[in-house]
């Protein structure tokens, strides 16, 4: 018997059956519609099974454009948001790059056809278990999931080309920017609790960091330390 994935799929369910493939071809149309116009993000988008990344009662929303429940009380981003925020980061097949905020591990794995390495971080060691499971069904072997504490970074896996934030904090940690690497992009949701944010593009030129505002968003703040029961 093929063993069970996260979501109650077997391992063949990693591989997009005809129905599902029409779903993601009809996804990555509509984002082309909505500006997404990077090819490389685009082809990892279509390639990368949203449904694996979903609990099961919630398959049949997988390739609609919108936000979904996930495990520890957290969300799956829409699939505009993760297309919008990797294609901002022009991620390159040599760069490695931090997320901070794991989440269902669906953004990761779209960066990971696009980056030569992928971090990401999460405080629920649940959520870090259940990407490690998606990341192996779908073979990726160069992206890594951790329990850590996000405002710390990854210092002994630094320096990055890229990072990415999925959770709003008030300001950019120092750390962050201390592990970012000179000409790099940093992505983060800035703003307060219960307020509309805005997602900014950071570049990290000579020591200084400069702004360019992105798009409006409202998202749940990062938490800092680690989740003790998930």
């Amino acid at each position: 018997m093929a063993g069970q994935l996260p979501g109650g799929e077997d391992r063949a369910g990693a591989t997009a059956l005809p129905d599902e493939a029409e779903a993601r071809a009809a996804l990555v149309l509509a984002l082309r519609r909505r500006g997404v116009g990077a090819r490389d993000v685009l082809a990892a988008i279509e390639h990368v099974p949203r449904r694996l990344f979903l609990p099961a009662r919630h398959h049949g929303l997988a390739y609609d454009d919108t936000a979904l429940p996930i495990e520890c009380g957290q969300t799956i981003s829409a699939p505009s948001l993760v297309a919008f925020a990797v294609q901002a980061l022009g991620i390159a097949k040599s760069h490695a790059v931090l997320e901070i905020g794991t989440g269902s591990g669906y953004q990761a794995a779209v960066m990971a056809h696009l980056a030569e390495r992928v971090e990401t971080l999460d405080k629920y060691a649940t959520l870090k278990d259940l990407a490690e499971r998606r990341f192996a069904a779908l073979k990726l072997g160069n992206v890594a999931a951790r329990q850590a504490d996000g405002f710390d970074g990854l210092k002994q896996k630094g320096p990055f080309d890229r990072i990415i934030v999925t959770a709003a904090v008030e300001t950019v940690p120092d750390c962050w920017v201390q592990q970012l690497k000179p000409g790099g992009f940093l992505i983060a949701p800035i703003g307060q609790a219960n307020q509309v944010q805005s997602l900014i593009r950071f570049q990290k030129t000579d020591g200084i960091m400069t702004a360019e505002t992105l798009m409006p968003i409202r998202t749940v703040m990062l938490q800092p330390g680690l989740a003790k029961k998930l």
